[in-house]
């Protein structure tokens, strides 16, 4: 078999999948993106649509493939699992797609040897947490998206409010990636202004129990506008591929199981900022919280914890 030093699996053709492969070849952050599926004619069909579009961009090898294909794979992209509906909390996917997950990462275990796995399944940390314990890698070779969607949602509603570039907003949504995420305020810059101070300059009142409320309730909006979210998950797990495919070492709120170090918070998967380079993830660092935040981290924690513990049980 042809190894190939840029090549990623998709596991998963669906419209997260389908999203993200597209994204990866857009942005040119891969040479050969294999889509694995257990509809195998979903797989295929989306590896040429999505490859007859490289005649309009550059050349990039699409194609459906077996888990087979994750022997030389550079990273193994999970997003395969039943999809979150309507009014439908990411806790309540668990009980179906932590099967359907254990499954798929056995036979990638298969055939890979110390792969590197970002897990985009709903729900994220339960997955991720849940991938980390069947596949015996090291916790920083399974990452999960985890709260980096939700904190583009942060930092774009807030770049609304306040009529800034979102490029000049650094603020992040760590914990769950679901319904007890904690956005940090305390620790929020605006270019580089504290954000109540940038807020007092410019003269806006921020309202951040209802920003933090349209940040939480931003993904069910979407759902429930269009039925499916994937655009925007896309583009969060391309940022983490281009971020480990160029050694990048940037700081992103991602999830992997936290050691015992973090006290409370060890044992489970939930998102904190992570230097992320080549390898995977390099370091996991603490920001500085408010007594309120850090309450509410904890409470996110026992949420996490208390969920996988039943999700052991099964």
């Amino acid at each position: 078999m042809q190894t190939h030093k840029d090549k990623i699996v998709v596991v998963g053709a669906g419209n997260v999948g389908e999203a993200i492969a597209y994204t990866l070849m857009v942005r040119d952050q891969a040479n050969d993106i294999v889509m694995i599926d257990v509809n195998e004619d979903r797989a295929r069909g989306a590896a040429l649509d999505i490859g007859h579009g490289t005649g309009f961009y550059k050349q990039v090898w699409l194609r459906q493939g077996g888990y087979e294909e994750c022997a030389d794979a550079k990273m193994i992209i999970i997003t395969a699992g039943i999809a979150r509906k309507p009014g439908q909390t990411r806790l309540d996917l668990a009980k179906t797609n932590v099967n359907i997950v254990r499954g798929i990462t056995r036979s990638i275990m298969e055939y890979a040897n110390d792969p590197l796995i970002l897990v985009v399944s709903n729900p994220a940390d339960i997955i991720t947490a849940a991938v980390w314990e069947e596949s015996g890698l090291p916790s920083e070779r399974v990452i999960g998206s985890g709260t980096s969607l939700d904190t583009a949602r942060f930092r774009y509603i807030l770049s609304e409010k306040l009529h800034v570039n979102t490029e000049d907003v650094n603020a992040y949504v760590l914990g769950e990636h679901g319904d007890s995420q904690v956005p940090i305020y305390s620790s929020a810059v605006i270019g580089g202004f504290p954000l109540d101070e940038y807020a007092k300059q410019v003269g806006i009142h921020l309202d951040k129990k209802a920003i933090a409320e349209a940040t939480k309730t931003a993904g069910g909006e979407v759902i429930r506008l269009k039925g499916a979210t994937f655009y925007g998950v896309a583009m969060a797990v391309s940022t983490i591929v281009e971020t480990i495919m160029r050694d990048d070492c940037a700081i992103l709120p991602v999830a992997h199981v936290l050691d015992s170090s973090f006290g409370e918070w060890g044992g489970i998967a939930m998102s904190m900022p992570c230097r992320i380079g080549w390898k995977g993830i390099e370091k996991t660092l603490r920001i500085p919280m408010n007594d309120e935040e850090t309450a509410a981290m904890n409470a996110s924690a026992k949420i996490l914890k208390d969920f996988m513990a039943q999700v052991r049980e099964m």
